[in-house]
């Protein structure tokens, strides 16, 4: 690559907003899921804490090549 490519700063904006919006998702969820027992709190947030990271791939795959798929 000769010249810096747009696809870098907009997919590191898109990022921090999948973050944010997962973050406030799960954050409003918490009131109801406070009210679980420990027992299921516990395996709903080690999902939550990772299944944000499931779009990612295909998000950083189009950063660097601009496809999606491969």
């Amino acid at each position: 690559m000769t010249e810096p490519s747009w696809r870098k700063p907009a997919g590191i904006f898109a990022i921090l907003a999948l973050i944010t919006v997962w973050a406030v998702v799960v954050a409003s969820l918490s009131p109801t899921v406070g009210q679980w027992p420990v027992l299921l709190q516990a395996p709903f947030y080690l999902i939550a804490g990772i299944v944000w990271i499931l779009p990612l791939k295909p998000l950083l795959r189009w950063i660097e090549t601009g496809r999606f798929r491969r």
